[in-house]
């Protein structure tokens, strides 16, 4: 039998199915239609943002470094020009291609691939910072770049100032340094103090000592792209310009460097020219130097490596950085510690037979032997032990009455064997032996012998000759010594104006009285007027007062000594300021022809007559005679000398 409502029930069942669709749709609509409301009205900005962000490049415009200038503000010697330099943002490259990518690249700019994989290593693959991968770029590899710019994706290029050295900077190398792009190692230690990869950095000299204040601070552009990169319009766009760096002004004088580096010439050594009244570093010389333009160069190559490979080491700065035995310019501290300690008479005489025994061995004073045998000094007191650099005198007066704990303590009130705080990176300290130190090295005591060896600057002590110049610089002041420095000035780049001037520091001052220093200061005069250097220093422009020395480092054969003098000029003066300051070492490596006595002497010359090189020898041809002229050019090589 047929139930009728059973039927109705069923015709039912498609209408709730229906009726149950259409809640979910519209369950759906309000859901999706929430969200777009959220999105569009209520977070419409944050997406927004979100959307110019990722349509947006963000570039920097690198800052110009500050320049420099030597003490006059009229002679530039480092400048910037105007450059290119290449990146690739790796982010924007597809998966896979970098590699053909950095094929292409190496092709068109005829950079080596190996160079720009090491600047884009695996790791970087994801960035979306671009990589610099070359600087100084010519503006006819920037073309060729263009005109393959669809094919290159990531790649892209920007304006970059590049350093300038100018003038065949020469000498000046060591002081004002180089520059170069930031390692990861430095990266790694200066990025708390807001340098980024890509960056350019101080790598010696000047340029690193101030690069806080050289660098400037680096602008920045952002602009609307498409998704090959390419800029959208010109609308949204965000520039915010670099600032240049302040401008360096050195205590260098051009005029003086120049000369310096001439008197020197090519012989291994250096030189330094200081106010000893301010501290202030007139000139400074070191030979072997070296080119800096190298390091503008995508490739060293072969240039740079034929400069660290060479055994004459141009990168080191002579002047801070290398230490030698002070020789017989050390008498001036024992000159100081015998009047201070009044431990010897000064008027009282030591007899000077030409060599003594002691030891079980000869010791031959530096006159050493002609045809006759031993030469002699005969009886010297201590004004004319310094002026003949009588070597006997100073042995028995450091062994028997000095004591090398007196020695010690003089030498370090004159700043030896500790750095002098001068404003280039990388300088030694020197070094003064003691006897706890030779029984640590050596296993050995301290004898005697170790202490006549000190006295005449021999043996262990080692000094700069930045440390040099302070030693006469301190004997000039009556027992102060300034700090050496190079920076004299920061000036704006823009007007030029004076931000910062460098005020004279006090290094070191010493309670020694002033009666010492004037007989020390007649002393070193004595050795010009009657003593080692009567000759050499005999020029009528201006009276000096300094001490030779001669270095033995080798077997006496060839004449293996280091050439030394120090000296100040004028002798007395009634105007501190005027006071001139000269250390210089020759090396032994040179060809022995006492050079450091003549070199000085045309230096003096050129400044206080205020000539060049040329005059400066002229002028002394005709002081002199024509044996100065001999030596000069290099036909006469002079006897060992003191």
């Amino acid at each position: 039998m047929i139930r009728p409502t059973n039927f109705l029930e069923e015709d039912k069942k498609p209408e709730k199915r229906i009726w149950f669709l259409q809640i979910i749709f519209i369950l759906i609509f309000v859901a999706y239609s929430s969200r777009l409301f959220a999105m569009q009205i209520l977070s419409g900005d944050v997406y927004r943002t979100q959307a110019a962000a990722i349509a947006r490049r963000t570039s920097v415009i690198p800052a110009q470094r500050g320049e420099i200038f030597d003490r006059n503000y009229n002679q530039p010697l480092v400048l910037n020009t105007d450059s290119f330099a290449v990146s690739i943002t790796p982010a924007d490259v597809p998966p896979g291609e970098i590699p053909n990518l950095i094929a292409r690249v190496a092709e068109i700019t005829k950079i080596s691939r190996l160079q720009i994989e090491e600047r884009i290593p695996s790791q970087y693959y994801y960035l979306y910072q671009p990589v610099e991968i070359a600087a100084n770029v010519p503006f006819s590899t920037i073309a060729a770049l263009a005109e393959h710019r669809d094919s290159l994706p990531g790649v892209s290029w920007q304006s970059k100032p590049m350093r300038n050295y100018v003038n065949n900077i020469g000498s000046l190398a060591h002081i004002v340094g180089y520059v170069g792009n930031i390692t990861r190692d430095e990266l790694t230690m200066l990025y708390n103090q807001g340098y980024q990869q890509g960056d350019v950095i101080g790598k010696a000299g000047i340029e690193k000592q101030y690069d806080e204040i050289l660098r400037g601070k680096e602008g920045s552009e952002t602009r609307t792209v498409d998704v090959r990169g390419r800029r959208v319009g010109d609308t949204n766009n965000l520039r915010i310009p670099p600032e240049m760096g302040k401008n360096l002004v050195l205590t260098i004088d051009s005029s003086i460097q120049t000369l310096a580096e001439k008197a020197l010439g090519e012989r291994m050594g250096a030189v330094v020219v200081s106010r000893p009244s301010t501290g202030e570093i007139l000139a400074m010389v070191s030979y072997p130097w070296y080119d800096p333009n190298i390091f503008n160069s995508n490739e060293l190559g072969t240039e740079y490596q034929s400069l660290i490979n060479d055994p004459n080491k141009p990168f080191i700065n002579r002047a801070i950085q290398s230490s030698y035995p002070p020789a017989s310019t050390f008498k001036i501290v024992m000159t100081t510690g015998i009047l201070t300690e009044n431990t010897f008479p000064r008027e009282q005489t030591i007899e000077c037979p030409g060599e003594i025994s002691y030891g079980g061995r000869n010791w031959h004073c530096h006159i050493n032997w002609n045809e006759y045998g031993p030469r002699r000094h005969g009886r010297l007191n201590l004004q004319q032990a310094m002026a003949q650099s009588c070597d006997i005198y100073f042995w028995a007066v450091g062994r028997d009455h000095l004591g090398v704990e007196r020695i010690n303590s003089y030498s370090r009130q004159y700043g030896f064997g500790e750095i002098t705080g001068t404003d280039l990176p990388g300088e030694v300290a020197g070094f003064v032996p003691t006897q706890q130190w030779k029984d640590r090295r050596f296993h050995e005591p301290w004898v005697p012998g170790d202490t006549m060896n000190m006295s005449i600057g021999q043996g262990y002590t080692l000094v700069t000759p930045i440390q040099m110049a302070n030693m006469v610089s301190m004997v000039v002041n009556d027992g102060v010594i300034y700090k050496p420095h190079l920076l004299k000035e920061v000036r704006d780049p823009l007007t030029g104006a004076v931000e910062k001037a460098v005020n004279p520091t006090v290094l070191r001052k010493s309670d020694i009285d002033h009666d010492v220093f004037e007989t020390v200061r007649n002393n070193m005069r004595s050795v010009m007027s009657e003593g080692t250097a009567r000759f050499p220093l005999n020029i009528s422009a201006v009276e000096i007062a300094g001490k030779t020395g001669t270095g033995e480092v080798g077997p006496t054969q060839g004449r293996h000594w280091h050439s030394w003098f120090a000296a100040y000029a004028p002798y007395k003066t009634d105007n501190p300021e005027e006071q001139v300051v000269v250390s210089i070492i020759v090396e032994a490596t040179n060809t022995w022809e006492w050079w450091a006595v003549y070199a000085s002497s045309i230096i003096f010359q050129g400044i206080f007559a205020k000539q060049n090189y040329e005059d400066a020898v002229a002028a002394l041809v005709i002081d002199q005679g024509p044996v100065f002229r001999a030596v000069v050019q290099g036909q006469l090589t002079q006897g060992r000398g003191e």
